[in-house]
């Protein structure tokens, strides 16, 4: 048996909850690395609010479904697993509807459909599929909260950029344009602002969501220019073959040292 740690992209033991949360968060987020879940990403983002809100709701139902499906993972036969996917996936987000409807009802109104469509989300079934089914119920949570938070601060970002620059508004608090919260001068000055409306249409999500991936993509060539490991990112998570073979690989290692 191998005596070495397997490591994540960001160099935490592989499969502990601090690598799962900061894999997600950083490492393979869903929206700025792998760039999944665009749908939500580009048509709910028009202000912060709206991202924030359809984030903690993919969150929830993530970190919820992953550890279910973790937890049931040996009991499905293979056969049908994307349907019982499906069903435990489909039973949190109508959890999750039926909350909003109940306490947040301004806020599932301006969501619309893309709650129910959480569903079909590619993130919530590429997880369930690539990690859940195939790992035990802690590290699954975690990856969850991981993939959710970082698909949340992501969508958030990209709102409240659009929303400041097209509307003059910061989580719907006036901050430029007329009608400035700020008193005196300043607000004088600040209340000239004169919105760019592109970025509260669909144009704008595309504007922003490209500058977020470049400042992505800075980090980590920085990152990378100094020394740091940066392979991984993008491909934290191996597909069973990939883990097969580099099982193999190790085993093959281990065994010509053992023969010396």
């Amino acid at each position: 048996m191998s005596s070495e740690v397997k490591k994540g992209a960001l160099g935490f033991k592989a499969n502990t909850p601090a690598e799962r949360f900061f894999n997600g968060l950083i490492a393979e987020n869903p929206t700025l690395v792998l760039m999944i879940g665009m749908c939500p990403t580009l048509a709910v983002t028009s202000s912060a609010i709206n991202g924030l809100g359809m984030g903690l709701a993919t969150t929830f139902v993530l970190a919820l479904s992953n550890a279910v499906i973790a937890a049931l993972r040996k009991t499905i036969p293979s056969t049908v697993r994307i349907p019982s996917f499906i069903v435990v996936i489909a039973s949190f987000v109508t959890l999750v509807q039926l909350l909003m409807q109940a306490y947040l009802p301004s806020l599932n109104n301006a969501l619309g459909v893309y709650i129910p469509l959480i569903v079909v989300n590619c993130i919530i079934f590429g997880r369930a599929e690539a990690y859940a089914s195939k790992n035990g119920i802690v590290p699954s949570f975690f990856d969850g909260i991981g993939m959710g938070l970082g698909f949340t601060c992501a969508i958030t970002c990209i709102g409240l950029v659009r929303e400041f620059i097209g509307a003059g508004t910061a989580f719907d608090v006036q901050i430029l344009g007329e009608g400035t919260v700020v008193p005196g001068v300043v607000g004088s000055l600040l209340s000239g602002y004169q919105p760019i409306s592109i970025f509260i249409q669909q144009a704008g999500a595309f504007f922003v969501l490209a500058f977020l991936i470049a400042i992505m993509n800075k980090v980590k060539s920085n990152l990378s220019a100094k020394g740091k490991d940066t392979s991984k990112f993008g491909n934290g998570c191996c597909s069973s073959a990939e883990e097969a073979a580099a099982d193999k690989i190790m085993a093959d290692k281990e065994a010509g040292k053992e023969a010396k």
